[in-house]
């Protein structure tokens, strides 16, 4: 019988025991201060070990013990304090700082960095290869997370940023091929970049990571495909087209009868009016310069 996978503990940041190291830094000037007066004035000797070790030895040691306890923090920074592998909070006080010197500080940047994805093929929802990319704008929110739940947060972001951008390409066709594709990669960007957010900030939770902003900046068609999909796209212009100027033209032979009707210039009968829709539809839907003709004689001759 196999064990139980045990679950990963997931870590929380709080804040850290410091303190500031400008009340340190006045101690170790003047235990400076101190030792160099002692120095020039009685010299190294100082007539016996014991005054050698109090004026001396050990000012140097508090001071080289002060010194190893300095660090800085700057703005949007913060120290993750730990003692021997056990993590004792987060310092995200900006300036001069100081901790006991066993305690390692490790800087960590909550900052704003931004990442732009290279190029990946994927295949939509349909099925058709296409290329794409994103631009994210990322930041640590929880830096005990960041430092002790993943091994390098800045790889499992990258990572992550690839993961989602498939899984979020594959939900949407990239353009709308019929009535019932109402979301797709190419119109509907504002919908796909609030996916795409969503998407990574639930796969960056576990590493205490935030996105403030995501979005698509490269969507084609691969190669492969882009040349039949280009003629597609012209041929859904085309049609687009000659059914805007058909509807055009049947409104504008509606008017010239109604209006050829309404002031009485000349009766048509079914057959005159036939001629006169079908000379007038040629007039207004052909792609040439029309050529007039002449009729001499009358319409059944």
């Amino acid at each position: 019988m196999s064990e139980p996978v045990t679950a990963m503990t997931r870590s929380r940041e709080v804040p850290a025991a410091t303190s500031s190291g400008y009340t340190l830094l006045l101690a170790l000037l003047a235990l400076i201060v101190f030792v160099g007066v002692n120095v020039l004035t009685r010299g190294f000797g100082l007539g016996s070990a014991g005054l050698f070790v109090a004026c001396i030895l050990v000012p140097v040691l508090a001071m080289v013990f002060i010194g190893l306890g300095f660090y800085m923090v700057q703005p949007n920074q913060g120290a993750v304090i730990t003692l021997f592998g056990d993590y004792r909070g987060t310092d995200r006080k900006e300036g001069l700082r100081w901790v006991l010197p066993w305690m390692m500080r490790k800087k960590v940047s909550v900052r704003a960095h931004n990442i732009h994805s290279e190029r990946i093929k994927i295949n939509d929802l349909r099925g058709n290869p296409i290329d794409i990319a994103c631009n994210v704008v990322w930041r640590v929110r929880d830096t005990a997370q960041a430092v002790f739940d993943v091994d390098d947060y800045d790889e499992f972001v990258e990572i992550q940023i690839e993961a989602a951008l498939r899984t979020v390409g594959a939900r949407h066709p990239y353009d709308d091929m019929s009535d019932e594709d109402q979301t797709t990669l190419r119109g509907s960007a504002d919908v796909i970049n609030a996916e795409l957010q969503t998407e990574l900030n639930e796969r960056l939770s576990a590493a205490g990571i935030v996105v403030d902003e995501a979005g698509l900046t490269h969507l084609a068609y691969a190669s492969e495909i882009a040349g039949a999909m280009l003629r597609r796209q012209q041929a859904e212009a085309v049609i687009a087209a000659r059914a805007k100027l058909v509807m055009g033209a049947v409104t504008m032979v509606q008017m010239a009868l109604d209006k050829l009707s309404a002031d009485e210039i000349v009766e048509l009968d079914d057959e005159r009016r036939a001629a006169m829709v079908s000379n007038l539809m040629v007039v207004l839907c052909g792609e040439r310069e029309v050529n007039p003709v002449v009729n001499a004689g009358s319409l059944y001759q």
